[in-house]
C-alpha cells in the first residue's frame, strides 16, 4: 500500500516526471458502466490498452456495472453499486447523477493518496478534474466523446440561458485542462471554439472487426434473402425507426431483403415490433436483442448491406467504422455526424427520410458492382486511417509531442 501524500504546494513544484518519454502514472475518470459493449466503454478500453502497452501505469475509476477487460497493469476502482443504478442507458439520466456524485469524492480521495502525473477525464468527469486541479496540483486531459449541452439539448426542452450555461461550463473545463482529445472533428471543432490554444487530437473509433475462424456463422442470422443489418442501442436518435419504415417501402416496391437489427432494450424492440407489424414487415424484419461485441465480426460477415439511419448528434456513431471494414457496403444518412467520416466514395449516403432511404437500399439490392466497389474502397480507408494501429499511432504522437512537453513545463519551478 502507498502511503497517502500531501499535495501541498510545495510538493506539487517537486512533483516531476522522471524523463521525457518515462512512463507516467495515470488516473482515468469514465462515468459510464465498464466494461459494457457500446460506445464511449469501447472507447475507454481502447485507450487504457494503448496507454498501457506503452508502459504507462493506469488506474481507472468508473462505475459499479460492467466487467473488468483485460489489459496489463490495469488498476479498477468502482463506485458503489446503489439500488437503482443497473441497466443505465447512454447519455444524462438521475442515474448518472447519483453516480457521478459518488465518483467525484472518490476521484478526490485518490488523487490524494497517490502520485499522478496525469488525469485523463471522460465526458463530465473533466469538470470533476477542473475542480480537484487546485487542490492537487495533477493536468488533466479532456476527453470529449460527446457534447453534453447538445445531449441535453436533444432530449430536454432546455430554456436558452441553461444551455448556454452547460456550454460556458464546457468551455472552462475545456480552458483548464492540458490538451483535448476527440472522437469525431464536430467535436474538435467544438473544443478549439472554446479554447483556440489548446492541443486537440482527435481519435476516431476503431473497427471491431476481427478474422473469423467459425465459417457458419451465427444460428439466429442464417437467411436465404439478402440481410439488411443494423446494430446499436435502439434509442429515438440513431433513427431505426426511420430504417424500418424505409425498408418497408423497399419490400413493397418488389425488392426481396430481410431487415436485422441487433442490440437495444426491451421496450425498444417492442416498440420496433409494434411498428414492423403495422407496416405490414413483420415477417421481414428479425429483431435480435443484445449480442456481446466479441460477436459483432460474427453477424456483420452475415450482412449483404450494414445501415447507419443516425438523424441527430454531431459524434460519428462507432459502429460506422466496423461498418466500413465488415465487406458489406454502407448505408448512412446525408448529415454531418456521417460525412464528417464518410463520403459518396466510401458509401451509400441518403437524405434522412423514408423515400431516401428506400432509394438508397434499392440501388445497393439491385447493383452487386456497386455493392463491391462501395465495400472494396471503404475497407482501403479504414486500414489507412480507423485500424488500432492508425489509434495508437495518434495517440502516441499527440502524448509525445503534446501533452508530455506541456506536463514538463508545468512541473518546472
Amino acid at each position: 500500500m502507498h502511503a497517502p501524500r500531501l499535495h501541498t504546494p510545495e510538493a506539487r513544484c517537486g512533483r516531476t516526471l522522471a524523463t521525457l518519454g518515462d512512463f507516467m502514472r495515470i488516473l482515468v475518470l469514465a462515468p459510464q458502466p465498464f466494461f459494457i459493449p457500446r460506445g464511449t466503454p469501447i472507447a475507454v478500453r481502447a485507450l487504457l490498452n494503448v496507454l498501457s502497452n506503452q508502459g504507462h501505469h493506469c488506474d481507472a475509476l468508473v462505475y459499479a456495472e460492467g466487467t473488468t477487460p483485460d489489459i496489463d497493469g490495469l488498476r479498477l476502482f468502482r463506485v458503489p453499486a446503489l439500488p437503482g443504478t443497473k441497466n443505465m442507458s447512454p447519455g444524462f439520466s438521475v442515474q448518472k447523477l447519483i453516480c457521478d456524485a459518488l465518483m467525484f469524492p472518490m476521484a478526490a480521495w485518490r488523487l490524494w493518496r497517490e502520485r499522478y502525473d496525469l488525469v485523463i477525464a471522460v465526458e463530465e468527469a473533466a469538470t470533476m478534474a477542473l475542480l480537484l486541479k487546485p487542490l492537487f496540483g495533477v493536468p488533466y486531459i479532456y476527453d470529449v466523446d460527446s457534447s453534453i449541452s447538445e445531449q441535453m439539448g436533444d432530449k430536454f426542452n432546455l430554456p436558452g440561458w441553461v444551455h448556454r450555461a452547460i456550454e460556458a461550463v464546457e468551455g472552462r473545463t475545456a480552458r483548464g485542462s492540458i490538451g483535448a482529445i476527440t472522437c469525431c472533428k464536430a467535436l474538435q471543432d467544438m473544443v478549439e471554439r472554446h479554447a483556440p490554444d489548446l492541443p486537440v487530437q482527435t481519435l476516431e473509433d476503431i473497427t471491431l472487426v476481427e478474422e473469423l475462424t467459425d465459417p457458419n456463422g451465427p444460428a439466429d442470422c442464417q437467411f436465404d434473402q439478402p440481410v439488411v443489418m443494423y446494430i446499436g442501442n435502439l434509442e429515438g436518435y440513431q433513427g431505426v425507426n426511420l430504417l424500418i419504415e424505409g425498408f418497408a417501402r423497399t419490400v413493397q416496391s418488389g425488392e426481396t431483403a430481410k431487415l436485422v437489427i441487433i442490440g437495444g432494450s426491451d421496450a425498444h424492440i417492442a416498440a420496433c415490433t409494434a411498428q414492423a407489424q403495422a407496416l405490414g414487415v413483420a415477417d421481414q424484419v428479425s429483431l435480435l436483442g443484445p449480442r456481446p461485441v466479441e460477436q459483432i465480426s460474427a453477424y456483420l460477415a452475415q450482412a449483404d448491406i450494414v445501415v447507419s439511419p443516425r438523424t441527430q448528434g454531431r459524434n460519428t456513431p462507432m459502429k460506422v467504422y466496423s461498418y466500413l471494414d465488415s465487406g458489406s457496403p454502407l448505408l448512412a444518412t446525408r448529415l454531418p455526424t456521417h460525412t464528417q467520416v464518410l463520403d459518396d466514395q466510401i458509401s451509400m449516403l441518403v437524405e434522412p427520410n423514408a423515400e431516401d432511404m428506400q432509394r438508397g437500399l434499392t440501388a445497393l439490392l439491385s447493383n452487386p458492382d456497386l455493392c463491391t466497389q462501395l465495400a472494396t474502397a471503404a475497407q482501403e480507408r479504414v486500414q489507412r486511417d480507423f485500424s488500432p494501429e492508425a489509434y495508437a499511432r495518434k495517440l502516441t504522437g499527440f502524448m509525445q509531442d503534446h501533452i508530455q512537453p506541456r506536463l514538463t513545463a508545468s512541473q518546472s519551478p
